[in-house]
């Protein structure tokens, strides 16, 4: 999400300060829309953020690039509002648009196979996810999500290959161990699955990751239930 807000605005970095808010008024349009979606994205109002990218792609000219950034980072954060339709169509029109290069389309992508992941739509997340892998394949959260994705494909061999990748990624995120306990547990490894949450745990105590996996482990043994929804690895 970093990479597609601070291209929305076409700076470095997606955070809108104080003072910065105060001065989204007297702005250009678009630019004070941009100003308001990121204030209201560092504020944890995702719904509102999303709204207002979308008025700022929507009074944009679609030559300019930042115009499908913009529908990119509304698609992103219609996500993390937890309204997967509403981030499908607009990570539709984003990737329709010119505008979104290398990592910045490939992010794209794959929260357009988030979206459909989210919509039950398995067929399409995976086709979303293995465009994106062309140019973000570095990127442990892709091969999470790839891991995850695979579960509700299952394909166990698939899953393995791709949480194994995140691993190498990075060995101590607790979300991918959140994840790599899943993926043990599919395989029917009791003992890998309680290691991997058990670190989990440990490294996140008081976030959802970790939390989640101490949940995980008190169900070891039963059907899992617990799922970690839109989190990406630290």
């Amino acid at each position: 999400m970093i990479i597609l807000l601070a291209a929305a605005l076409g700076t470095a970095a997606p955070v809108a300060t104080s003072a910065q808010a105060a001065k989204c008024a007297g702005t250009a349009a678009s630019d004070a829309l941009v100003c308001a979606a990121l204030q209201a994205e560092k504020n944890g109002d995702h719904a509102t953020a999303a709204q207002s990218f979308e008025e700022a792609a929507q009074s944009s000219s679609d030559k300019d690039p930042k115009t499908a950034r913009m529908w990119a980072a509304a698609g992103n954060l219609w996500i993390a509002a937890k309204q997967p339709g509403k981030a499908a169509a607009d990570l539709d029109k984003a990737l329709a648009l010119p505008g979104l290069e290398a990592e910045q389309r490939g992010e794209a992508l794959l929260d357009r196979a988030r979206a459909a992941e989210a919509q039950d739509d398995l067929k399409t997340a995976r086709a979303k996810a293995n465009e994106a892998a062309q140019t973000i394949s570095a990127d442990p959260f892709y091969w999470y999500f790839s891991a995850a994705l695979a579960i509700r494909e299952n394909d166990p061999n698939a899953a393995q290959k791709a949480i194994d990748k995140a691993l190498s990624l990075a060995p101590s995120d607790p979300t991918i161990l959140f994840e790599a306990g899943h993926v043990a547990d599919m395989m029917g490894n009791d003992e890998r699955a309680r290691s991997y949450w058990t670190r989990a745990a440990a490294g996140d105590p008081n976030g959802d990751a970790g939390k989640a996996a101490a949940k995980a482990i008190e169900l070891l043994g039963v059907t899992p239930t617990v799922k970690l929804d839109g989190a990406q690895p630290k």
